[in-house]
C-alpha cells in the first residue's frame, strides 16, 4: 500500500507543479512528462527508504 500511495501522491503533486509552471511560462501543459517525472521521483524516494536504516543509531557514550 505504500508504494500505491507514493506513487499516487508523487503523480499527484508533480504533475500539478508541472501545470503551475507551465502556466506561469504561458507554455503549452503536457500531461506525460510529469508522469515520467514522478515515476524517477517514486524510484528515488523508493531507494532512499531502502538506504535508510529503520533502527536509531547508538548512542556514544
Amino acid at each position: 500500500m505504500q508504494f500505491i500511495g507514493t506513487l499516487f501522491w508523487s503523480a499527484l503533486l508533480i504533475t500539478t507543479l508541472n501545470y503551475v509552471v507551465s502556466a506561469v511560462q504561458n507554455v503549452d501543459f503536457n500531461f506525460m512528462p510529469g508522469i515520467y517525472m514522478s515515476l524517477v521521483v517514486s524510484v528515488l524516494i523508493f531507494i532512499i527508504g531502502s538506504i535508510i536504516p529503520e533502527s536509531p543509531a547508538p548512542e556514544k557514550h
